[in-house]
Protein backbone atom coordinates (compact mmCIF):
# COMPACT_ATOMS: atom_id res chain seq x y z
CA UNK A 1 0.00 0.00 0.00
CA UNK A 2 1.45 3.29 -1.07
CA UNK A 3 2.55 5.87 1.92
CA UNK A 4 1.78 9.41 2.02
CA UNK A 5 5.14 11.75 2.33
CA UNK A 6 4.92 15.78 2.44
CA UNK A 7 7.90 17.90 1.56
CA UNK A 8 8.25 21.30 2.37
CA UNK A 9 9.42 23.13 -0.54
CA UNK A 10 10.35 27.21 -1.71
CA UNK A 11 7.97 28.34 -4.09
CA UNK A 12 7.38 31.87 -5.15
CA UNK A 13 4.25 33.58 -4.40
CA UNK A 14 2.24 36.34 -6.70
CA UNK A 15 0.89 39.48 -5.07
CA UNK A 16 -0.59 43.16 -6.56
CA UNK A 17 -0.82 46.22 -4.52
CA UNK A 18 -2.50 49.31 -5.37
CA UNK A 19 -0.71 52.70 -3.94
CA UNK A 20 2.78 53.12 -2.42
CA UNK A 21 3.63 51.92 1.28
CA UNK A 22 5.36 55.09 3.08
CA UNK A 23 5.63 56.55 6.67
CA UNK A 24 2.70 58.43 5.62
CA UNK A 25 0.27 55.39 4.87
CA UNK A 26 -2.28 55.15 7.65
CA UNK A 27 -4.10 52.15 6.16
CA UNK A 28 -3.43 48.96 4.67
CA UNK A 29 -6.21 46.61 2.95
CA UNK A 30 -5.53 43.15 2.63
CA UNK A 31 -7.73 41.90 0.49
CA UNK A 32 -8.20 37.95 -0.51
CA UNK A 33 -9.97 37.13 -3.76
CA UNK A 34 -12.47 34.08 -4.92
CA UNK A 35 -12.00 30.96 -6.43
CA UNK A 36 -11.27 30.73 -9.86
CA UNK A 37 -10.27 34.28 -9.96
CA UNK A 38 -6.70 36.46 -10.20
CA UNK A 39 -4.90 38.79 -7.83
CA UNK A 40 -4.54 41.17 -11.04
CA UNK A 41 -8.04 41.59 -11.63
CA UNK A 42 -9.62 41.72 -8.66
CA UNK A 43 -7.38 44.85 -7.30
CA UNK A 44 -8.82 46.57 -9.64
CA UNK A 45 -12.03 47.28 -7.71
CA UNK A 46 -10.12 48.77 -4.89
CA UNK A 47 -8.41 51.64 -7.61
CA UNK A 48 -10.66 54.14 -7.15
CA UNK A 49 -10.33 53.95 -3.14
CA UNK A 50 -6.47 54.42 -3.32
CA UNK A 51 -6.70 57.05 -5.92
CA UNK A 52 -9.07 58.89 -3.74
CA UNK A 53 -6.67 58.13 -0.78
CA UNK A 54 -2.95 58.24 -1.23
CA UNK A 55 -2.57 57.69 2.47
CA UNK A 56 -4.91 53.99 1.64
CA UNK A 57 -2.79 50.81 0.44
CA UNK A 58 -4.35 48.09 -0.86
CA UNK A 59 -2.66 44.53 -1.03
CA UNK A 60 -4.00 42.04 -3.04
CA UNK A 61 -2.26 38.12 -2.67
CA UNK A 62 -3.24 35.46 -4.96
CA UNK A 63 -3.65 32.03 -4.58
CA UNK A 64 -0.85 29.18 -4.59
CA UNK A 65 -3.09 26.95 -6.96
CA UNK A 66 -3.74 28.34 -11.12
CA UNK A 67 -5.41 26.19 -13.17
CA UNK A 68 -7.89 27.07 -16.31
CA UNK A 69 -10.93 27.66 -15.68
CA UNK A 70 -12.36 25.29 -18.61
CA UNK A 71 -10.49 22.64 -20.39
CA UNK A 72 -7.14 22.85 -21.10
CA UNK A 73 -6.61 26.59 -22.33
CA UNK A 74 -7.90 29.89 -21.96
CA UNK A 75 -8.74 32.02 -18.82
CA UNK A 76 -6.98 30.85 -15.73
CA UNK A 77 -7.70 31.31 -12.21
CA UNK A 78 -7.07 30.71 -9.02
CA UNK A 79 -7.45 29.01 -5.81
CA UNK A 80 -6.70 29.27 -2.17
CA UNK A 81 -7.31 25.12 -1.21
CA UNK A 82 -9.57 22.35 -2.32
CA UNK A 83 -10.36 19.23 -0.34
CA UNK A 84 -7.59 17.86 -1.36
CA UNK A 85 -4.77 17.44 1.11
CA UNK A 86 -6.36 20.57 2.91
CA UNK A 87 -4.76 20.89 5.51
CA UNK A 88 -1.50 21.06 4.38
CA UNK A 89 -2.67 23.77 1.80
CA UNK A 90 -4.16 25.87 4.82
CA UNK A 91 -0.42 25.66 6.26
CA UNK A 92 0.99 26.58 3.36
CA UNK A 93 -1.45 29.78 2.71
CA UNK A 94 -1.15 30.82 6.43
CA UNK A 95 2.45 30.55 6.29
CA UNK A 96 2.63 32.82 2.78
CA UNK A 97 -0.18 35.47 4.24
CA UNK A 98 1.96 35.67 6.68
CA UNK A 99 5.28 36.57 5.46
CA UNK A 100 3.61 38.64 3.20
CA UNK A 101 2.20 40.64 6.18
CA UNK A 102 5.05 41.10 7.80
CA UNK A 103 7.33 42.28 5.03
CA UNK A 104 3.72 44.91 4.46
CA UNK A 105 3.86 46.27 7.96
CA UNK A 106 7.26 46.59 8.55
CA UNK A 107 7.32 49.45 5.56
CA UNK A 108 4.68 51.41 7.38
CA UNK A 109 3.64 53.57 11.00
CA UNK A 110 3.16 50.95 13.90
CA UNK A 111 -0.35 52.58 14.62
CA UNK A 112 -1.27 51.67 10.86
CA UNK A 113 -5.37 50.56 10.65
CA UNK A 114 -5.20 47.34 8.82
CA UNK A 115 -8.41 46.07 7.16
CA UNK A 116 -8.48 42.15 6.47
CA UNK A 117 -11.74 41.62 3.49
CA UNK A 118 -11.96 37.97 2.59
CA UNK A 119 -14.40 37.65 -1.29
CA UNK A 120 -16.02 34.23 -1.03
CA UNK A 121 -13.50 31.71 -0.89
CA UNK A 122 -11.24 34.42 0.38
CA UNK A 123 -13.19 34.93 3.13
CA UNK A 124 -12.74 31.39 4.96
CA UNK A 125 -9.03 32.39 3.93
CA UNK A 126 -8.40 34.97 5.87
CA UNK A 127 -10.10 33.65 8.69
CA UNK A 128 -8.10 30.78 9.13
CA UNK A 129 -5.19 33.03 8.34
CA UNK A 130 -6.21 35.47 11.28
CA UNK A 131 -6.38 32.70 13.59
CA UNK A 132 -2.95 32.37 13.26
CA UNK A 133 -1.51 35.98 12.32
CA UNK A 134 1.02 37.97 14.45
CA UNK A 135 -1.06 40.91 13.95
CA UNK A 136 -4.59 42.12 14.61
CA UNK A 137 -6.32 43.95 12.30
CA UNK A 138 -9.10 46.76 12.96
CA UNK A 139 -11.58 45.23 11.17
CA UNK A 140 -12.73 42.09 9.30
CA UNK A 141 -14.81 42.01 6.23
CA UNK A 142 -16.46 38.70 4.89
CA UNK A 143 -17.97 39.38 1.70
CA UNK A 144 -20.16 36.99 0.41
CA UNK A 145 -18.64 34.46 2.27
CA UNK A 146 -18.35 32.59 6.13
CA UNK A 147 -16.70 32.48 8.85
CA UNK A 148 -15.37 29.00 8.77
CA UNK A 149 -17.15 26.83 11.15
CA UNK A 150 -14.11 24.18 11.39
CA UNK A 151 -11.84 26.92 13.61
CA UNK A 152 -11.56 25.78 16.98
CA UNK A 153 -14.21 27.59 18.95
CA UNK A 154 -11.87 28.56 21.55
CA UNK A 155 -9.45 30.18 18.97
CA UNK A 156 -12.54 31.87 17.00
CA UNK A 157 -13.57 33.37 20.08
CA UNK A 158 -10.73 34.95 21.11
CA UNK A 159 -9.51 36.03 17.50
CA UNK A 160 -13.24 37.46 17.28
CA UNK A 161 -12.85 39.66 20.62
CA UNK A 162 -13.71 43.09 20.19
CA UNK A 163 -13.44 43.05 16.47
CA UNK A 164 -15.34 44.38 14.44
CA UNK A 165 -17.10 42.60 11.70
CA UNK A 166 -18.83 43.46 8.53
CA UNK A 167 -20.87 40.84 6.44
CA UNK A 168 -21.48 41.70 2.56
CA UNK A 169 -23.67 39.96 0.62
CA UNK A 170 -26.05 40.95 -3.02
CA UNK A 171 -29.36 40.84 -2.84
CA UNK A 172 -29.40 38.91 -6.02
CA UNK A 173 -26.07 36.35 -5.13
CA UNK A 174 -26.38 33.05 -6.79
CA UNK A 175 -24.78 31.51 -4.67
CA UNK A 176 -25.74 32.80 -0.75
CA UNK A 177 -29.32 33.45 -0.06
CA UNK A 178 -30.33 35.60 2.54
CA UNK A 179 -31.40 32.87 4.99
CA UNK A 180 -27.44 32.16 4.67
CA UNK A 181 -26.57 35.16 5.94
CA UNK A 182 -28.71 35.21 8.77
CA UNK A 183 -27.48 32.11 9.73
CA UNK A 184 -23.95 33.36 9.46
CA UNK A 185 -24.87 36.51 11.99
CA UNK A 186 -26.32 33.97 14.28
CA UNK A 187 -22.81 31.70 14.34
CA UNK A 188 -20.87 35.08 14.83
CA UNK A 189 -23.44 35.98 17.96
CA UNK A 190 -22.77 32.78 19.31
CA UNK A 191 -19.15 33.73 19.26
CA UNK A 192 -19.68 36.75 20.91
CA UNK A 193 -19.71 38.98 17.92
CA UNK A 194 -22.64 41.44 16.39
CA UNK A 195 -21.65 41.82 13.09
CA UNK A 196 -22.64 44.84 10.87
CA UNK A 197 -24.39 43.35 7.98
CA UNK A 198 -24.23 45.62 4.82
CA UNK A 199 -26.94 44.31 1.47
CA UNK A 200 -26.69 45.77 -1.75
CA UNK A 201 -28.29 45.36 -5.17
CA UNK A 202 -26.46 43.35 -6.98
CA UNK A 203 -25.05 39.65 -7.22
CA UNK A 204 -21.82 38.03 -6.38
CA UNK A 205 -19.56 40.41 -6.61
CA UNK A 206 -17.81 43.35 -5.11
CA UNK A 207 -20.03 46.25 -5.01
CA UNK A 208 -18.07 50.00 -5.45
CA UNK A 209 -20.94 52.00 -3.69
CA UNK A 210 -20.21 49.53 -0.41
CA UNK A 211 -16.43 49.64 -0.93
CA UNK A 212 -16.55 53.75 -0.91
CA UNK A 213 -18.72 53.12 2.21
CA UNK A 214 -15.73 50.77 3.73
CA UNK A 215 -12.95 53.30 3.31
CA UNK A 216 -14.99 56.27 4.73
CA UNK A 217 -15.68 54.67 7.89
Amino acid sequence: MAQEHHLSVTRTARYFQSGELSADTRQVWFVCHGYGQLAQYFIRHFAALTAANPALVVIAPEGLSRFYLQGTGGRVGASWMTREDRLTEIDDYVGYLNQLAASVLAAVPADVRVTVLGFSQGAATVSRWLARAAFRPARLVLWAGAFPPDIDFSVASHLLQDLPVTLVCGDEDEFIKPEDVEKQRQFLQQLGVEPQVIGFAGRHTLHPGVLQQLAAS
